[in-house]
C-alpha cells in the first residue's frame, strides 16, 4: 500500500486530494497509518508499529487496516500505479 503522492496531508489529519477536489479528516491513528504509508512501510510493518503503540489484537487490527485501506482505495487516495502492480 502506498499513499497517492499528490495527496496533501496536514499534521492534524486533514487530507486533500487535488485530483478530485475532495477533502477528508482522519483520526490520529488513521493519520499515523497514512504517515507510515507515506514512508513506504509495508502492511506488516504498519501492523507491527500499531500493535506496539496501542492495545489491539492482531485479528482486529488486520480487519481494521484492511477496511481502512479499502476506504482509501475507494476515494482514490492510494497510488494507482502501486495498485495496478499488485
Amino acid at each position: 500500500m502506498k499513499i497517492n503522492e499528490n495527496l496533501a496531508i496536514s499534521e492534524s489529519g486533514f487530507l486533500f486530494n487535488p485530483s478530485t477536489g475532495e477533502s477528508f479528516t482522519v483520526n490520529p491513528i488513521g493519520a499515523e497509518i497514512i504517515e507510515l504509508m507515506k514512508e513506504g512501510k509495508t502492511e506488516a510493518e504498519i501492523s507491527e508499529k500499531i500493535i506496539k503503540s496501542y492495545e489491539v489484537d492482531i485479528k482486529t487490527l488486520q480487519k481494521d487496516l484492511h477496511d481502512f485501506s479499502e476506504i482509501l482505495r475507494h476515494h482514490q487516495l492510494l497510488d494507482q500505479y502501486e495498485e495496478t502492480k499488485n
